[in-house]
């Protein structure tokens, strides 16, 4: 959202009230806005620059407003002023008219077709006997600004020229010529440049040069004397520039987009037309109270419930009814709105297949793999081309009208969207193992996928928690299969309860090396569609995580309760008896955000607790994240498991407390008189003794766990900052950067990589806190030495 940054006592005088800080932010929020900050330019240039920057700035309280993107008119103090004086009923919403000329003969302006190619559109408008205080010529300089940054994008699409009209004489030209033909004085400048030459004497100019530079010819507009106006989007000429003095503003809006620049040129007359001698005029007609708050006249047409609604240029955002409802609820206010009860009553529930994917998507994330998010859309070559195949026979649903050739189709496989995720970070170590859990888009029921080897373990894995068994009929079966896009021999298709439900292999070198990549890459592809309206979709789902081990599963034959080494025998622990329904849901609650009892791999910690558990009796479905750590940790083989950090098995007799040990407990001292038994007694008559006891050392386990400091997240970035030319210094560019300073912000080693003909660029990494600094916050400060740097990328973003 757009924030607009105004002097508090300004708006408190121009609204003719005064209120608190608290009063003041209850408004805004009645009127559709937020008051997002109070602060002062000194305390902001304190904040981002530094205390020794700092001196000298204005302490004037500045209230700094969050306004919706698509409410330009009220991007300034006077259409914000305007908004609330008529929200608040102390003034009419006015209505905006054209006024003629005392000569009769309004200003022309003339388009030319040599614009056609470059900015072929072009409107303009006159304020007459307009009237300048410096608070008000800043403001009509700032909303230019803040138009160009936000409808504009950045004079992409519109550009805004102002000129005092009382300099120059109409009619005007609006047309295009080569740079070398076109010689004026630029704004602020003592003498004449040619075009191609001008933005040689301003440094900010820079940033918008890309939009005209590569065009044979630039646009231009003169008057009747051949002086230029203006070069949009470049830069206005000196001899029209405006003052406090200006009486009557030539306003011109040159656009690719006519609708655009009529919303811009509305913004700018209405929003200063009130400080012309004839601004506004105001209606007699009766208007609906409410939309006559939101600046929306209306009136009753007499025909039933029926409002005529007259919608201002002011307002470009209503489009619909429904803007016009949202405005007059808004009126109303929403907290004025009485609750009701609905007339219909329903259980809300999460879409199976979203659940399925979302369980799924842990467990796979858990056995390594690295979840990636792309886009549902993309290029034919991606889906057909680089694939090895033919766009005809991909079936892929078309986009009719695309805007750019990377998002033409819907596509109908995961795996161009990963091919190109490795490609973008393929200087990362190896190996890369990244899947996607997401939606394709197929004319038909056809569904195909790749994948095979370490994905063959996947594939498994990812069938034991669906539980699907490895066999053919009610199973999961493999077998070989012809592909253009795998290699010959090592493609085979997935077969679950007799239907085809994906593919997996060994990518052909040829997709490899479309995709600009030169490793051999294997991949698996399934659709998790099929295994829904089943018990695994429907049932289990209800207890969160679906696993549950298959007897005749062939992936890890274990006995029921195996045997870790010389693991203990107790069935009690630190969580309580694990052969009772308490101590299982101790355990199932210590588990509910943890994959295992230590750390983020199996251990002898797991295999410990997991011999605790009677044999024959796994946690209840109900203890779902229990069921879900038991199913998960029997399946890895009892040997060269990581030794535990800590002891969790408490004897039937005291014994000495374990520290790190490998599986195989060392045995304890036979005389060990400490009573480790934390959270109970072997004796009936003290249960009630143990229970106090249990809950006043997990107490003081807490408090000592909260007291602990929360561990700093940190990244290790790498930045190139390119300079505008090889004529810049930069040791000087080099030292700019580094002074920026802030907490949570540590520079590193830096060099110069050449970029091309003499032009070096400034690689340097630092290391910052998460909390406390972020690109976009590097990049504005970086940035800001407009003389020197002309762009900031970030090359690479590690987490420490």
């Amino acid at each position: 959202m757009p924030t607009v940054s105004v002097k508090r006592d300004l708006l408190f005088e121009a609204l003719g009230t005064t209120y608190t800080d608290e009063e003041f932010d209850e408004l805004c929020f009645e009127f559709g806005l937020e008051l997002d900050e109070i602060t002062t330019e000194k305390e902001q240039i304190s904040r981002e620059q530094g205390n020794c920057k700092a001196s000298g700035a204005s302490e004037v309280v500045l209230y700094k407003i969050d306004v919706p993107a698509n409410r330009y008119d009220l991007l300034c103090l006077e259409g914000l002023v305007r908004g609330l004086q008529v929200f608040k009923d102390k003034m009419e919403a006015p209505r905006y008219r054209r006024v003629s000329p005392a000569s009769g003969e309004p200003q022309r302006l003339v388009v030319t077709q040599e614009t056609a190619a470059v900015r072929p559109h072009a409107v303009a408008a006159v304020l007459r006997n307009i009237s300048f205080t410096q608070d008000r010529y800043d403001s009509f300089i700032e909303l230019q600004e803040k138009l160009h940054q936000n409808v504009c994008r950045k004079r992409t699409l519109v550009a805004i020229g102002t000129h005092d009209l009382d300099t120059i004489s109409g009619p005007f030209t609006y047309t295009a010529k080569p740079p070398a033909d076109i010689c004026f004085k630029p704004l602020n400048q003592t003498k004449e440049y040619t075009a191609a030459s001008s933005w040689a004497c301003t440094s900010h100019l820079k940033h918008y040069l890309h939009i005209i530079e590569d065009e044979p010819a630039y646009p231009v507009i003169y008057d009747s004397n051949g002086v230029v106006l203006s070069m949009p989007p470049i830069i206005n000429g000196d001899h029209s520039k405006i003052t406090l003095n200006t009486k009557n503003i030539f306003i011109e809006c040159t656009a690719t987009d006519l609708t655009k620049a009529k919303i811009v040129l509305d913004m700018m007359v209405t929003m200063f037309s009130e400080y012309c001698a004839e601004p506004f005029t105001e209606s007699t007609e009766s208007i609906a109270q409410l939309l006559t708050k939101m600046c929306l006249r209306s009136r009753a047409t007499g025909a039933g419930d029926q409002i005529q609604v007259e919608i201002p240029p002011t307002r470009s955002d209503v489009i619909h009814a429904c803007d016009i409802m949202e405005d007059a609820a808004m009126a109303y206010g929403f907290n004025n709105i009485p609750h009701t009860t609905p007339r219909t009553y329903t259980v809300a529930n999460q879409f199976p297949l979203n659940k399925l994917t979302e369980l799924l998507r842990q467990d796979l994330a858990a056995a390594g793999f690295t979840e990636a998010l792309n886009f549902a859309l993309c290029s034919q070559e991606d889906i057909a081309d680089k694939l090895r195949k033919k766009i005809s026979e991909t079936k892929a649903a078309h986009i009719s009208n695309p805007k750019s050739a990377e998002f033409q189709v819907a596509r109908t496989t995961l795996l161009p969207g990963l091919l190109k995720t490795i490609a973008a970070n393929r200087k990362m170590p190896l190996p890369l193992k990244l899947f996607e859990i997401s939606d394709v888009v197929l004319k038909d029921e056809t569904k195909g996928s790749p994948g095979f080897e370490v994905i063959h373990g996947l594939l498994d894995r990812a069938m034991q928690l669906l539980e699907v068994k490895p066999a053919r009929g009610e199973g999961y079966h493999i077998q070989a299969a012809d592909d253009t896009t795998f290699f010959p021999g090592r493609c085979a298709e997935v077969f679950a309860r007799g239907e085809s439900v994906g593919r997996l292999g060994v990518l052909h070198p040829d997709v490899v090396s479309r995709f600009e990549l030169t490793m051999p890459c294997s991949a698996l592809e399934i659709d998790l569609e099929q295994f829904l309206g089943r018990r695994t979709a429907e049932a289990l789902l209800t207890h969160q995580v679906p696993l549950q081990e298959i007897a005749e599963h062939t992936f890890v034959a274990l006995q029921e309760s195996p045997s870790h080494g010389d693991a203990p025998t107790s069935t009690k622990t630190v969580f309580g008896d694990l052969s009772t329904a308490a101590g299982l849901r101790a355990l199932d609650a210590f588990l509910a955000d943890k994959s295992y009892i230590e750390g983020f791999l199996v251990s002898c910690a797991d295999a410990h607790v997991l011999a605790a558990i009677p044999p024959g009796c796994p946690p209840p479905p109900a203890l779902c994240h229990a069921l879900r750590w038991y199913n998960h940790v029997r399946s890895f083989p009892a040997h060269d498991l990581p030794p535990a950090q800590s002891r969790y098995i408490l004897d039937e007799e005291p014994a000495a407390v374990h520290h790190a040990a490998p599986c195989a407990r060392g045995h304890a001292g036979d005389d060990d008189d400490d009573d480790i038994d934390l959270f109970g007694s072997d004796d009936e008559e003290d249960r009630t003794a143990a229970s106090r006891l249990k809950q006043q050392r997990l107490a003081e386990y807490a408090a000592r766990k909260s007291a602990k400091p929360a561990p700093v997240a940190k990244s290790s970035i790498l930045l190139d900052v390119k300079p505008w030319d090889d004529q810049t210094d930069m040791g000087r560019l080099e030292a700019c950067v580094r002074s920026v300073r802030m907490e949570g912000l540590l520079w590193g080693a830096s060099k110069l990589v050449p970029v091309g003909y003499g032009i070096r660029k400034l690689q340097i990494s630092c290391v910052v806190e998460d909390d406390k600094v972020g690109t976009d916050l590097l990049e504005e400060q970086i940035t800001a030495f407009e003389e020197l740097v002309q762009s900031m990328d970030v090359v690479a973003f590690n987490k420490i």
